[in-house]
């Protein structure tokens, strides 16, 4: 038997670094989520399912965000949360009459959770902006750069000589060739 103590502190570890790097509109968005699938307990269906893949779906992308994982959505990040929420809420709906009043109540305040935290992301960084690295990975310290190598001058070649003239005034800038005239 393996034990799963050291494997379950790796876990809490990690989700606690991922919980102090995310933003407060994506923690919102975690909370909403982890309520969303709270409320599917009881009669469990295909809606109740698709409720929590919807909600595992923001968990993973809050999460890959907070380890620092850069891709790109073509509306953002938050557009992405708030159409979850929606979503969620279409979803609840439709089961508005088969589920008691008490638990379609709670499931649609957590869409409506994940539906304002979607819309305050989308509102604090526009759509299409990729989050900064310095905000989500720290810089690197002196420490964990390479060191850097000082070339010496090569010695000088005593068999030539050069002389210290000043270029003519019409001559281009060194490196670059010499455009012809017309």
């Amino acid at each position: 038997m393996t034990d799963a103590g050291p494997r379950a502190r790796s876990a809490g570890r990690r989700a606690a670094v991922i919980w102090r790097r995310v933003s407060f509109e994506q923690k919102v968005a975690v909370v909403g989520a982890l309520l969303l699938i709270v409320s599917t307990f009881g009669p469990f269906s295909f809606v109740e399912a698709a409720e929590v893949l919807v909600a595992l779906g923001v968990l993973g992308l809050v999460g890959a965000r907070g380890e620092g994982r850069q891709f790109h959505l073509p509306f953002g990040d938050g557009t992405v949360v708030m159409a979850a929420g929606i979503w969620a809420a279409l979803l609840i709906v439709v089961r508005l009459f088969e589920r008691p009043l008490g638990q379609n109540l709670l499931a649609l305040a957590c869409a409506a959770i994940l539906g304002v935290a979607g819309a305050a992301e989308r509102a604090k960084r526009p759509p299409d902006d990729v989050p900064d690295d310095d905000a989500v990975r720290p810089r690197p310290t002196p420490s964990d750069e390479a060191p850097t190598r000082v070339v010496a001058d090569p010695p000088a070649d005593a068999s030539r000589t050069e002389t210290a003239s000043p270029p003519p005034a019409d001559s281009p800038p060194a490196g670059r060739p010499r455009s012809p005239r017309i």
